[in-house]
């Protein structure tokens, strides 16, 4: 129930508002209409007021024309009357008459209806010696006229006679008929003599009455209502002109009428309705959306008092599952570290594997320089005991040769069996290459194995690990040729591809590979079972490790035997090690 009365007392604001938007619209769209119409009137009355005025100064420059001097005679007047025709039919006049002081007609343009106009308004105000003017409807044809009459002054000023000018108000209202406002100029005695509406010519209005009646008399429907500085006329006369319209008025003593207007004010009406029906349709809209948003809060507060119940009991439930997975985790955790430590003594195994296979070629590379060390040594003394220190300190130099090469040897070693992890950095591929041969040169030597390896003529850097990745080549090497052991010729050919991608093949003619899908698997091996040259982690191994570095190793068949390359990421100066 107080959700309705607060519905209703809502709407009940909007009419307010609206009924509000409505009158200030109405009052500012009557304020435009009436400066519109101000404007409008003002030009009517200005045209009215100068077509007209071309006939007083006709009058005013014909009074003094030499042809009106002496009319005594009948070919004189006939003179005055050619003159006053021709005159007449340039200047569209209905008829221009002199007449004597008297009010006899001594000339016209056309035949005079009456031959004294002694008793005219216009003539009398003549005789006075100013500007007469007069306005009213011709008996003979029911034109309505207005006539100017200028005074025509003698010799020693005084008045002699006139000059009258009658011109026709259809003529002058043809201009300006049919305007969009209802205009009409009403003369002293409150008859409406001049409009551009012939519905409303004649008609009356009485002492003291703002309206107008038809000459009929009969009476019909009007109504003055004020809205703020604006008179409002609600009026019935005819299709023509609008019921509802704002009223006007201009003085026009210059030609003693009142110019009025009336300005359709529907328009202004249908302003100020779409103004009202917008705020009410937007006060509405937001209003029906505060009502579904407050629905749908206390919707959502109901359901938010059962989801926390929900959540309380989910929450009880979640609390005691998160202490089961932590304790997952926790186990979990220790099995990777597990893992991890397992991979790194697989990794050390597979080194050491590697230099068990390379042992006996390893301990002949080192015994060949001791022997050489002792000839040469033996050497050196007999050549110094001759005096001969030339000879002496040749052989000292192939010493000191011998040393340094089984120094490299021992150096490569120890940097291939060293349990640990380096970190990622800059790689010489090349010089990792170099050691991988050094290492496996002697087993490569003592089974035949041809090498054809060309190093480029610059470094190529790799992204990787220095120790590690001369693991994998030396894995690489050593599978190659136990492939190739059983077969007369033996060939490995290790080769840098150094374009858009950085790789390294490695390619042997041996059998090939039997199975490619579980090539890098653990513990798959060709070898026969309990053979001592491996277990077949090395591969695996490799495979471990370039994908650490973020590159990849395949092999595939080669025909004849398989080729092994291996894909690496360039060195860029912006790596992060």
């Amino acid at each position: 129930m107080q959700r309705v009365w607060v519905v209703l007392g809502f709407v009940l604001s909007v009419a307010l508002l609206a009924a509000g938007v409505w009158s200030y619209g109405y009052r500012q769209a009557l304020l435009q209409l009436s400066d519109k119409a101000e404007a409008d009137l003002e030009l009517a009355a200005d045209r009215l007021s100068t077509q007209m005025q071309v006939y007083q100064e006709l009058a005013v420059l014909m009074a003094t024309h030499p042809a009106f001097d002496t009319l005594e005679t009948e070919a004189q007047r006939r003179d005055a009357r050619f003159v006053l025709l021709d005159v007449a039919d340039k200047t569209a006049a209905v008829d221009m008459i002199y007449l004597d002081r008297d009010g006899q007609v001594l000339a016209s343009a056309q035949p005079a209806a009456q031959t004294n106009m002694a008793d005219h308004p216009a003539f009398e105000r003549a005789l006075q010696g100013a500007m007469g003017s007069a306005h009213g409807v011709l008996d003979a044809t029911g034109d309505r006229i207005y006539s100017y009459a200028a005074p025509a002054f003698g010799p020693e000023g005084q008045v002699d006679g006139a000059l009258m000018v009658i011109a026709d108000v259809q003529d002058v209202e043809q201009t300006w008929r049919g305007s969009t406002e209802a205009v009409f100029f009403v003369d002293a005695e409150g008859v409406v003599f001049i409009s551009n509406r012939s519905d409303l010519l004649f008609w009356r209005r009485d002492d003291g009455q703002l309206g107008l009646s038809p000459p009929t008399g009969e009476s019909v429907a009007f109504a003055s209502v004020q809205v703020g500085p604006h008179e409002l006329w609600e009026v019935d006369w005819g299709r023509y002109l609008p019921q509802r319209a704002l009223h006007l008025t201009l003085d026009l003593p210059v030609i003693d009428m009142t110019a009025e207007v009336l300005v359709d004010v529907a328009p202004a009406l249908r302003l100020a309705g779409l103004q009202a029906a917008t705020v009410a349709a937007i006060c509405l809209a937001f209003g029906a959306l505060l009502y579904l948003a407050t629905e749908r809060r206390r919707t959502l507060a109901l359901a938010n008092v059962e989801l926390e119940s929900r959540v309380a009991q989910r929450t009880h439930e979640l609390t005691d599952a998160n202490t089961a997975l932590r304790r997952e985790v926790h186990e979990r955790q220790e099995a990777e570290t597990a893992l991890k430590h397992a991979q790194e003594e697989l990794v050390q195994a597979g080194k050491l594997s590697a230099l068990g296979q390379m042992s006996a070629g390893i301990s002949h590379e080192l015994n060949q320089p001791l022997m050489a060390i002792r000839q040469f040594a033996d050497n050196g003394t007999a050549f110094l005991t001759r005096g001969r220190e030339e000879k002496a300190a040749e052989n000292l130099t192939r010493i000191s040769d011998m040393a340094a090469r089984m120094a490299r040897i021992i150096k490569n070693l120890r940097a291939f069996a060293r349990n640990e992890s380096e970190p990622m950095s800059k790689v010489d591929l090349v010089q990792v290459i170099e050691t991988a041969i050094e290492l496996t040169e002697a087993r490569l030597r003592a089974d035949g194995v041809v090498l054809d390896w060309t190093p480029p003529v610059r470094p190529v850097f790799a992204w990787g690990g220095e120790v590690r990745l001369g693991q994998v080549f030396v894995n690489l090497i050593n599978n190659a040729a136990d492939a190739m052991s059983q077969q007369p010729e033996r060939r490995i050919d290790i080769e840098i591809h150094d374009d858009e991608k950085l790789s390294v093949t490695v390619r042997d003619i041996g059998p090939g590979i039997e199975n490619t899908e579980k090539l890098f698997e653990p513990f798959y091996t060709t070898k026969e079972v309990g053979s001592s040259e491996g277990m077949g982690l090395g591969l695996s191994i490799s495979y471990g490790l370039v994908q650490s570095f973020g590159g990849n190793i395949r092999g595939v068949n080669s025909n004849p035997g398989a080729t092994f390359t291996v894909e690496l990421e360039y060195f860029r100066e912006d790596e992060v090690v």
